[in-house]
C-alpha cells in the first residue's frame, strides 16, 4: 500500500510543472511559519487528518509518536479552544494561517449560531472535532475548507479516507 501511494505521488509530481510544484511548497513552508502563531503543538510531530462526511467531516489532529505526551496535551488543549472560538463564529486562526481567502472561510464566516454542530473527543494520541450540519451549503464549504487544508499542511496531512487510525471519525 505504501509503495502504492509513494508510486502515485511521484506520477503525479510528475505530470505538475515544476513551478506548481515550488509554489505548493513555498505556501506550504509560509502556512507552517504562521501556524506557529497559533498552533502551540510541533507540525512535526503531529499528523492532521480531515475526513469528508454528508453532514461535515471531522478533523483530527494526533501525535505521531502516540505515546508523545507533550504533543497530546497540545493538540487536546488546541482543539477544544478552536471549537469554542469557532462556535462563537471566530475563524480567526484559519485566516491568520492560510489567509482570509481560504476557500470555504466566507461561507464559515456567515454561519448562524447552531447551524454547525461541532463535537469535540480524545482519541490516542490527539483529538477530534466532528463538524456536522444539514446545511449543504455549509457541508459544501466545510469540504472546501479541509482540501485546502490539505493542500497548505502538505506532508504533515492527510486525507482520512485513506487513513485508519483505529474507530471511525465523528463517532
Amino acid at each position: 500500500m505504501k509503495k502504492t501511494a509513494i508510486c502515485m505521488a511521484i506520477a503525479l509530481a510528475a505530470t505538475m510543472p515544476p513551478l506548481a510544484i515550488a509554489a505548493d511548497v513555498q505556501r506550504q513552508a509560509e502556512v507552517a511559519e504562521r501556524g506557529k502563531d497559533i498552533m502551540p503543538f510541533s507540525l512535526k510531530a503531529t499528523i492532521h487528518i480531515f475526513t469528508k462526511t454528508a453532514a461535515g467531516g471531522a478533523q483530527r489532529v494526533v501525535a505521531k509518536n502516540v505515546a508523545d505526551a507533550v504533543q497530546t496535551k497540545l493538540v487536546r488543549a488546541h482543539l477544544q479552544e478552536i471549537r469554542q472560538q469557532f462556535l462563537n463564529g471566530d475563524f480567526s486562526g484559519p485566516s491568520h494561517i492560510h489567509g482570509n481567502d481560504m476557500p470555504g472561510l466566507d461561507a464559515l464566516h456567515s454561519a448562524k449560531p447552531g447551524q454547525i454542530a461541532i463535537d469535540y473527543r480524545d482519541i490516542d494520541g490527539g483529538a477530534e472535532l466532528a463538524y456536522r450540519t444539514s446545511d449543504p451549503v455549509m457541508v459544501a464549504a466545510l469540504h472546501r475548507w479541509f482540501d485546502a487544508q490539505l493542500s497548505d499542511h502538505g506532508s504533515d496531512a492527510m486525507d482520512g479516507h485513506r487513513h485508519h487510525h483505529g474507530d471511525t471519525p465523528g463517532k
